[in-house]
Parts: C-alpha cells; sequence; structure tokens
C-alpha cells in the first residue's frame, strides 16, 4: 500500500485548520454566483495545490492572502475550492474572493463519522459551515470521511462502516434540503480490503442524497495503480459524478503539472461524454518525494489549466 510521503503526512485536518491565517470578514457581494462562467474558466483549482507546492518551495501560502490570490489569478485561474474546518473561516475568506474576482462553486469540508461520540457534532458543524458558504456560491460540498487515524493501516469494521453510511446519508439529505450537493471524495485508505469502505458509501447511501467527487489519481493509487479498478468504478458509479479532483504521475509518481501520464484522462472525458456527464472540473496537482521541480507554482498551475482546457473541452461546453 502506497504510503503519504513526508511531505503530505500533514493531514487535511490539520491543514484546513491553518488556514486561520485568514483576513477580516465581510459580506460577499452580488456578482459571486452559485454556477462559475460557462467556458474554459469554469475549471477551478483546490487551495490544497496552492499549499502544497509553497511548501515546497518553503512559503506559506497562509502568510499574504492578497500576494497569494494575486499568483492565484496571475495563473489564469478563476475558480477556487477552499477547505474549511470552521465557520470563522467561511467568514474570513468572503473579503478575498470578492477583492479578486474568483468564483467558489465548491468547497471542502472535513468530517469524521465512524465514531458514535461526535457523529452528530461533525454532521452539525459540516452543515453550518455549508449553509454559509452557499452564500458565496458554493453549490457543492466535497466531504471525505476521516480514516481511523492517518497513516493507520487499520481498516474500520462493519459497525463503524453502517454508521458512516447512515450519518453521510443524513449529512447529503440535510444539505439538499439547503440546496446543496453532497459530493463523497476518498484518498487511498477506502479502496483497501476490496475497496469495501468505498463501496459501502455509495451501495448504503440514497444516490439522491450522496454524489461523488471523484478523485481519479487517489482511486488509481489505492487500487495497486490501476486503470482497470478507476474504469470499473466510473462504469459503476458515473451518474453520481459530480465533480471531478485532477491529478497526474508518472511512472506512479505525482508529476510537476497536469498532463499526459499514468491515467488516460483523454479516455476519461470520451466515457464520461457518452454518459452526458459533465462534473465540476477542480484541478488538484500536487509534489511528493520525486516530483520534478523544474518551475514556479504559477507556471505549473498555468500550464495544468491550459492542458485541462484542452483536452476537457467536450465537457466544458453549454
Amino acid at each position: 500500500m502506497t504510503r503519504l510521503p513526508t511531505i503530505l503526512m500533514m493531514s487535511r485536518r490539520r491543514f484546513v485548520q491553518s488556514a486561520a491565517a485568514l483576513g477580516a470578514s465581510a459580506v460577499a457581494p452580488s456578482w459571486l454566483h452559485a454556477t462559475p462562467p460557462s467556458d474554459a474558466s469554469r475549471i477551478g483549482c483546490q487551495q490544497y495545490t496552492w499549499f502544497n507546492f509553497y511548501q515546497r518551495d518553503d512559503k506559506d501560502w497562509f502568510a499574504d492572502y492578497d500576494a497569494s490570490f494575486t499568483a492565484f489569478r496571475s495563473s489564469g485561474l478563476a475558480g477556487f475550492e477552499p477547505a474549511f474546518g470552521s465557520l470563522a473561516e467561511v467568514e474570513r475568506l468572503a473579503p478575498f474572493l470578492a477583492s479578486h474576482r474568483i468564483w467558489m462553486s465548491s468547497l471542502y469540508v472535513g468530517s469524521t463519522l465512524h465514531l458514535p461520540d461526535v457523529v452528530e457534532a461533525n454532521i452539525a458543524q459540516a452543515l453550518e459551515i455549508a449553509v454559509a458558504a452557499k452564500s458565496l456560491g458554493a453549490r457543492i460540498v466535497v466531504s471525505n470521511p476521516s480514516p481511523i487515524a492517518w497513516g493507520s493501516q487499520e481498516n474500520k469494521n462493519d459497525a463503524q462502516l453502517t454508521l458512516q453510511a447512515n450519518a453521510l446519508d443524513r449529512l447529503g439529505a440535510a444539505l439538499r434540503a439547503e440546496g446543496l450537493t453532497l459530493a463523497y471524495h476518498t484518498h487511498d485508505p477506502e479502496l483497501r480490503a476490496g475497496a469495501r469502505e468505498f463501496h459501502h458509501m455509495m451501495l448504503g447511501t440514497d444516490p439522491e442524497h450522496v454524489k461523488l467527487c471523484l478523485d481519479a489519481h487517489w482511486v488509481y493509487r489505492g487500487a495497486g495503480n490501476s486503470q482497470v479498478a478507476l474504469f470499473d468504478i466510473v462504469r459503476l458509479y458515473g451518474d453520481r459524478i459530480v465533480e471531478l479532483h485532477l491529478r497526474q504521475s508518472h511512472n506512479t509518481v505525482w508529476s510537476e503539472t497536469f498532463g499526459d501520464g499514468d491515467i488516460d484522462y483523454r479516455r476519461l472525458v470520451s466515457v464520461l461524454q457518452d454518459r452526458s456527464i459533465k462534473p465540476l472540473l477542480i484541478l488538484e496537482q500536487a509534489a511528493e518525494t520525486g516530483t520534478p521541480r523544474t518551475m514556479s507554482t504559477v507556471a505549473a498551475l498555468t500550464r495544468s489549466l491550459a492542458y485541462t482546457a484542452d483536452v476537457f473541452a467536450p465537457l466544458l461546453d453549454g
């Protein structure tokens, strides 16, 4: 089983907590809409990409948010998917979206749904954050229920999987009542042991309540670097895909830019196009041990955006 390299050992939970460096709160302006523009600028980028690349360069993404978002916009990107750990972080982000004219159609929020003593609080917090983010344009809420422990090889037992699926479904139903869509996301632990966790989250929830944010590379890696497994999952659950997280590798090591590599994204586009599936596209290229370092963050994301706009053009029409 592939384990996270040292540069990525900070869990998403710790990552979103570090967002406390954001600026003061403000009311979202009227130009922030629930849907991004109807062209290639509909391609967004996950906050983690910028945090990760800045970390690679010994820089702090949160140190000067105006400077960070100036760099973000200079890459050609206009769409941003933040990761929130509290209601306060939603309020703090609003003025930066406004001043840099960035749209936000989705957000990432962590959750722990397999432990009886914390599940209700986690559902309530995720719902509170999501409803607040709706005023900034959010329509998709991406959540990846936490594992037993980050970096652990321990799998959840049947009781925990049952509890988690029930909680995920209830969260999805509550978000749907607010006009929002819950998109289940995975890393590699969910693909262990016959992918029992992943499949039960799909089969143990109502498709109307729980959709899928397909992170193609985490599925590929979690299944032992298998495109067979990736495309089987698309065949089984493609109709529930509302968002893609886009990352690429060469010889199983994450590449510096999103482009051709281990995963055949042209094939993925063709399969989705044949099924009339047009998900939100969110870049999440990242660096790990062995990733080349030949260009700046802005240059890497500019190139990644151009490739995405070209290859995913059939999914950007209409």
